[in-house]
């Protein structure tokens, strides 16, 4: 950064955003082929490359973040604003979910009984399983916001353990997940309750994977001494989508799981 004469970051030429294009490409047209075809050798080979391509791009920016020093006061300005956009992009996303099945439950049409959980469905006790996920995902909340709390107060060895548990509740939230995919009475394909149930879920249980994922890469990070109390945006973007598939997570638990059932 010596020979620059401003605070911004002017991204290098970089082929990553091609690869991640042409992956995902892949991955799209994989699935076509293995729902249509029952073949996975193009499914697997887009996984591969979205895979390599997620690796050497974060790479790419941690580099240019915690060695190059490109990342600084104004530049870490602009990617927080790129990570409220992207939560709230989110937040519509999942609102669609809200939308449909709000949509089929509050006027249910005579094809589905005239009832809501339709005829025939027999609905998941929001008192077992589910009631145990909300339990554990709160308890995450909690977790994420110590270690956040840890990392700005210089404390090392409580931002690792509190990473540590909040990593582990979300794969224990996971395996919960699968479970009681493996156990529900109902399929997709029982009519709207079980689209809009297996989609909301189902998403929903993808994120929680995703944040995992960053959880990890920042554990990782913490462990090579990469954050700093006055430079962790990365740890901050991931908290923060935390917390929203937390928030997610209570709104599903409410309205599909409680009042739904």
């Amino acid at each position: 950064m010596t020979h620059q004469t401003h605070a911004y970051h002017m991204v290098s030429p970089s082929p990553w955003p091609l690869a991640g294009a042409l992956s995902a490409l892949l991955v799209t047209s994989g699935l076509t082929m293995w729902f249509h075809s029952n073949s996975m050798t193009l499914l697997i080979t887009g996984l591969a490359t979205s895979s390599l391509t997620m690796y050497q791009w974060w790479r790419d920016i941690i580099r240019e973040s915690t060695f190059q020093g490109h990342h600084t006061k104004t530049v870490q300005k602009g990617l927080r604003y790129g990570m409220v956009l992207f939560i709230a992009s989110e937040t519509f996303f999942f609102l669609g979910f809200f939308w449909a099945f709000y949509h089929s439950s509050l006027a249910p049409t005579p094809e589905i009984g005239a009832c809501w959980p339709p005829t025939g469905i027999s609905p998941l006790n929001p008192l077992e399983t589910p009631l145990l996920n909300t339990s554990i995902l709160l308890a995450s909340g909690v977790s994420i916001t110590w270690a956040h709390h840890s990392l700005m107060e210089g404390n090392r060895k409580h931002t690792l353990q509190a990473l540590s548990i909040t990593i582990i509740l979300g794969v224990y939230f996971t395996l919960l997940q699968a479970s009681e995919y493996l156990e529900v009475s109902f399929t997709m394909s029982d009519g709207v309750f079980g689209s809009t149930f297996f989609v909301a879920t189902g998403f929903h249980g993808l994120h929680v994977i995703i944040g995992s994922s960053f959880l990890t890469t920042c554990f990782l990070r913490q462990l090579k001494f990469h954050f700093t109390p006055s430079h962790h945006f990365g740890f901050e973007a991931a908290a923060w989508y935390w917390h929203f598939v937390d928030v997610v997570w209570l709104l599903l638990y409410v309205s599909i799981y409680w009042w739904g059932s």
